[in-house]
């Protein structure tokens, strides 16, 4: 599984809009890499109806959408054809699905981003009860090779630089993950840090300085920064682009 800071693992895949091979198609760009339990499920429903009306928000952050499932192409071609022709969520509808979305039959890329959790639609009594059961031997057979709602933050270098995995039963936050985003690009671009709940127009942190002496002048200019209470927590006004 990989970690943050990590090359996301490379490959090539069928998807709903043709072959791609990953990272060489998305050189230049961000990339949200999500996973989804299965097609025709409500919980992943509302999801890609969210993911299909920001599109063009994502775009202007200079990022990707791409999808995953262990499902066939001609799953999701039939699930996306259900949510354009018949599905409503709060007054979206005709909702037209135009990001790839991966067949991974296989297993095989779900595999190498860990998004396959075998146990995660079952209750700790439910794992253990199944473990007496087997004698001490659990199989992955047994339990769920559905992927859990995995969701990567992939930079134009293809480094992952956030991860984060929802259980089977609640949706995700998109307009999180697009906070966070915008948090990880306004980090890069200004060597800055955001603080918790961060928006843009608000507050950024200075990093803290690594020496004694760096420390003192960051406090002798902190008359221009916004507040400077102490050397470990230095704020100033974001700059608006």
């Amino acid at each position: 599984m990989p970690l943050i800071g990590d090359d996301a693992p490379s490959f090539r895949a069928k998807t709903t809009l043709g072959v791609i091979d990953f990272p060489d198609d998305y050189k230049g760009k961000w990339l949200i890499f999500f996973s989804h339990p299965g097609d025709f499920t409500p919980v992943c429903t509302t999801e890609f109806i969210r993911f299909a009306t920001m599109k063009k928000e994502f775009a202007e952050l200079n990022t990707e959408l791409l999808g995953l499932s262990v499902d066939s192409n001609q799953s999701h071609i039939a699930w996306l054809e259900a949510i354009r022709e018949k599905v409503e969520y709060k007054g979206l509808k005709n909702v037209d699905v135009m990001f790839p979305i991966i067949e991974d039959l296989s297993l095989e890329v779900a595999r190498k981003y860990g998004m396959i959790h075998p146990h995660s639609h079952y209750t700790p009594e439910e794992v253990l009860e199944r473990f007496e059961r087997s004698g001490g031997k659990l199989r992955l057979q047994e339990f769920s090779t559905e992927t859990v709602r995995a969701t990567f933050i992939i930079d134009p270098q293809a480094k992952i630089r956030a991860m984060l995995y929802y259980p089977f039963s609640n949706g995700r936050n998109l307009d999180e993950i697009k906070r966070l985003l915008m948090a990880i690009q306004k980090s890069d671009r200004e060597h800055v840090f955001t603080p918790e709940g961060w928006h843009p127009g608000e507050d950024v942190i200075v990093p803290n300085p690594p020496t004694w002496d760096e420390a003192k002048e960051l406090m002798n200019s902190s008359e221009k920064l916004k507040k400077c209470g102490t050397w470990f927590l230095c704020l100033k006004e974001d700059k608006q682009e």
